[in-house]
This record gives structure tokens, sequence and C-alpha cells, in this order.
């Protein structure tokens, strides 16, 4: 396949999949729910720390935190009580389990009362074709136990920090790369909800995970075996030569063709 082929094969699966038919089947279906730009960016980065194993539970599990929550995410995380925090415990997702929410409430809480909200603390460090860096002083920040909320927190601090990867240690980072694309993609076909405007699209980097790195390798965008930082680079590289404005759009085309056809 030339290269002018394959762009034009996967121009076509990216409008087969880039659609509102997604929603249904997807996690970004949980930010959808609201209309307020923080319930947005909060919803959304729940449900994309959740956003593994089987979708169909990881979508059940995220509508159970909005519940939780009282289905106003920005309100309980700026004024909960400790009382509140109770009903959280007994939620379990995989590894993450109600204490962890907690401390997410809590790390939440931290970065909108002191750090502006969750579009500033990640556009504050980002680089023009990365936003791994940003990625990285984000968690930093996110577990920032000097907050004295949150240093209430430390006993299980460190056990919650698993569940944000680190780019900058070799991880490729899929689920906070696919919370970025949901906050900033401007998306005509209404998925990605695009509601950060201080950070490019050209930035973003695809969500690497067995299926997008699977399809990746066999299209031959992708060489390295391993689905970490460093393929992540590598595909980054040949995404944006396909198109350096919105690479990641080829997100939907990769997933698609991995998950709904067994490419």
């Amino acid at each position: 396949m030339t290269h002018s082929e394959l762009q034009s094969f996967l121009d076509e699966k990216v409008i087969q999949y880039n659609t509102r038919d997604f929603i249904d089947s997807d996690p970004v279906q949980i930010p959808h729910l609201f209309s307020q730009k923080e319930d947005i960016e909060i919803a959304g980065f729940l449900a994309a720390t959740i956003a593994w194993g089987n979708r169909k539970m990881i979508i059940k599990n995220a509508h159970r935190m909005m519940e939780l929550m009282g289905n106003a995410p920005y309100d309980f995380v700026l004024s909960h009580q400790e009382k509140d925090l109770k009903d959280l415990a007994s939620f379990v997702h995989r590894t993450f389990n109600g204490q962890d929410f907690i401390v997410f409430v809590k790390g939440l809480q931290h970065i909108y009362k002191n750090h502006n909200g969750l579009e500033a603390v990640f556009a504050q460090n980002q680089e023009p074709l990365s936003m791994q860096k940003s990625i990285h002083e984000f968690k930093k920040l996110f577990f920032d136990t000097s907050d004295s909320e949150l240093a209430k927190q430390i006993p299980h601090a460190t056990r919650a920090q698993k569940h944000i990867s680190d780019p900058l240690n070799n991880s490729a980072a899929k689920r906070i790369n696919m919370y970025l694309r949901w906050m900033v993609r401007q998306d005509n076909k209404g998925v990605d909800l695009g509601i950060w405007k201080s950070i490019s699209a050209a930035a973003l980097s695809c969500p690497l995970d067995v299926h997008s790195g699977n399809v990746a390798r066999k299209l031959g965008l992708l060489h390295r075996k391993q689905n970490d930082a460093k393929a992540l680079a590598e595909l980054d590289t040949q995404l944006r030569i396909l198109d350096p404005n919105d690479p990641v759009k080829y997100d939907f085309a990769l997933f698609g063709l991995g998950v709904f056809e067994g490419f």
C-alpha cells in the first residue's frame, strides 16, 4: 500500500467511525451527559481514569461514579463534606477502589481551588508537538500532598498514583491521552467535545492500546513491539505526516479497525 493509498484508507475509516453512533458504545458518553464546562471535564477525567477492561463495565461504572456524586461532579468536587466521601468508599472498578476515588476527588478539588482547573494545568506545560511533559507535570501536581486537605489522604495517595500514567516513565499513557483527545479535539461530528481552546490538537497523541497498536503495526505505521512511550512517539510521528493539524483523528480508524473489524 502506497502512502497515498494508506492515507485514503485511513481517512475513509475516520469518516466511518467518527460519528455520533460511536458514542453509544464508548466511555466518551459520560462527559456528554453534561453541559457545564467543569462538569464535562471532571466527568471525562474520571471516566477516562477507569477506561480499561470490558467497555460495557467501564460505562456502567462511570455512570455509577456520576450517581455517587449526585450527577453534579463539579459541585461535588468543590463543596463535598467528609460525610459525602463515605458514599464513595463502596465504589470499585477493577483495581480502582473507593479510597482511590476519594483521593481523586481531593486531587480535583486541589486543582480547581488552587490551580484554576484542569485545562489551565494541562495547558501550562504543553509543548508544540507533545503533551507528554504536560501529563507528567499534571500527575505531580494532582498528587501534591503539600495541600493540607489532600495531605489527609497520604496513606492512600501513593496507591492511587498508579491510576495516572507518566509518559516520562516510558508509559504510553493511553487513558489520559484519550481524555485529552476528548477535551481538545475540535470534532465537527460531535464525538470529541473540544471544550479546551488553549491546547492545540496538533500536540495530541494517539491513545495507544493493544487494538490501535496491533493495527498500526499491520499497516506499517509502527514497528516497536511494546506499547510504551517510545512506540507512541513513533506512531505520533507517522500520524503527523498524514495530518499535522489533527493527527489523533486516526485513533478512530485504528481503534475501529481493531475492535469492530478485527483487522
